[in-house]
């Protein structure tokens, strides 16, 4: 009974076809209601109760925050709308099926699995987020902000149980990830805004006139707390517009809006952007200020807004960290192709679920999310010039795929001189690293651009002589 239970279950499972390898068949496209609802429920997420809190930590004036937040996420928005939508409404495929076809299998291998354990990190963020409001009922100690390592067996426990029913969701394909988010975020935001509005009493806001004096005076007040660095306008702005960087600019998100009708759906990330990225933001230092500090995203939501507060950032760590593995299960499907996908996504569960115990992952979480947005990002810069401008300056798109390399060093060298690059001006420079990926961008740009040129030359040679 059970064998032949479990023989039923793996045919089901692997009836899912996510298209990992093959264009995605106009049948199956999707309007602007697949994307809208994927995106709010992905960007209004857990996280918001992390990086809200943390803007108020770094001392961020008020008016730098709202102006940094406006500009940060119009920039991120027309980043997938005219970067990354077009390239995947093009192609149709996968981030990681088309590296392998500009890149070759080898360099593919280097960059999927880098990319897997990215999002398996961010992942693991968005699941321990979860737990602190999972772990409340049962009196399980929350993590700290100086906290590295797992604070109980019960943290690990409850992590463990949270990142199961996340990766179970993410099995079942791109179809229940975004049903899921749909069912979720109205109710979610409602939440933010709800929890945000009920605590500006106890701020002293008695009236819409009070709110701008208490928000210079009390929440965003531009001193940052002991031992943090002060943020400006220009912080905000480039975090708000790079936060996601790996997903517009680095065309993570062509995972995603490959499914998409038209490249204009890319502009459904608004939807996210001003949402997530900047109410639940706003609303989240809203409630650390009420909490007098608190940093634990469960019971910061809890003080604030009871039980459904705890719910809601269990559902908002779900809601992002669901499609969040369904990229790291591609990533991963790109590295193990003789894996089933749903054994693949387990696997990534699991990872993701073990990074998730340790606590510095989210309370590192700005710098973290600028980093890995920083390692992917010259891969986009490839991606985009080859499908985009290549066929037009007559240069070869796809060139490994064309001539059976294993590792493109255009590309290659592209990615590993500007990750130099961007550490030089890092290190040397000072320049801090929610500015790196801006310049980083047009130096990959230039780089493939150049190499591309020499490159290419030598296998049109080897071709002329072929033919001769």
């Amino acid at each position: 009974m059970n064998a032949h239970f479990l023989e039923r279950l793996d045919a089901r499972l692997d009836s899912i076809d996510e298209y990992e390898r093959e264009p995605v068949p106009e049948s199956k496209l999707k309007g602007w209601k697949g994307f809208l609802g994927m995106y709010a429920g992905e960007h209004t997420a857990g996280t918001e109760f992390v990086i809200g809190p943390l803007f108020v930590a770094h001392g961020v004036a008020a008016g730098d925050l709202i102006w940094g937040l406006i500009a940060g996420n119009v920039l991120a928005v027309l980043s997938w709308a005219f970067l990354c939508a077009p390239v995947a409404v093009k192609t149709k495929l996968t981030l990681y099926w088309q590296l392998r076809k500009i890149c070759g299998s080898k360099l593919a291998l280097m960059y999927n699995i880098v990319n897997a354990l990215m999002f398996c990190f961010l992942a693991g963020s968005m699941i321990a987020v979860s737990a602190t409001a999972v772990g409340l009922p049962f009196g399980i100690p929350m993590p700290e902000l100086g906290d590295w390592l797992p604070t109980s067996i019960g943290w690990i426990v409850t992590v463990f149980v949270v990142g199961l029913v996340i990766t179970l969701v993410a099995i079942l394909g791109y179809d229940y990830v975004a049903r899921f988010a749909n069912i979720a975020f109205p109710w979610m935001i409602l939440v933010f805004i709800a929890a945000g509005l009920a605590v500006l009493p106890d701020l002293g806001v008695t009236s819409l006139s009070d709110f701008w004096a208490v928000a210079n005076d009390k929440i965003w007040t531009g001193v940052p707390a002991e031992g943090q660095s002060q943020f400006t306008f220009w912080h905000v702005m480039f975090f708000a517009w790079f936060a996601n960087m790996a997903m517009h600019i680095g065309m993570s998100d062509m995972s995603i809006l490959r499914f998409a009708k038209k490249w204009q759906h890319g502009f459904s990330s608004a939807a996210g952007m001003f949402c997530g990225h900047f109410i639940a933001w706003i609303a989240s230092g809203i409630l650390t200020a009420a909490a007098a500090g608190a940093i634990a995203p469960g019971l910061i939501a809890y003080n604030s807004a009871g039980i459904a507060g705890a719910v809601c950032v269990v559902i908002a760590g779900w809601t992002t960290a669901n499609p969040t593995i369904y990229r790291a299960g591609l990533a991963f499907q790109s590295v193990t192709p003789n894996w089933k996908r749903w054994k693949v996504t387990l696997f990534t569960g699991l990872v993701t679920s073990i990074a998730a115990c340790f606590p510095a992952l989210v309370m590192m979480l700005l710098d973290f999310v600028a980093l890995y947005g920083l390692i992917l990002m010259p891969m986009g810069a490839v991606i985009l010039l080859d499908v985009m401008l290549f066929p037009k300056i007559g240069l070869k798109s796809n060139l490994a795929e064309a001539a059976n390399l294993n590792f493109n060093w255009s590309a290659g060298l592209t990615w590993f001189v500007t990750l130099f690059f961007c550490l030089f001006i890092n290190l040397y420079m000072g320049v801090e690293i929610f500015f790196l990926g801006l310049p980083g961008w047009f130096v990959a740009v230039a780089l493939y651009l150049g190499l591309s040129f020499l490159y290419q030359r030598k296998y049109q040679n080897a071709a002329a002589l072929e033919a001769a």
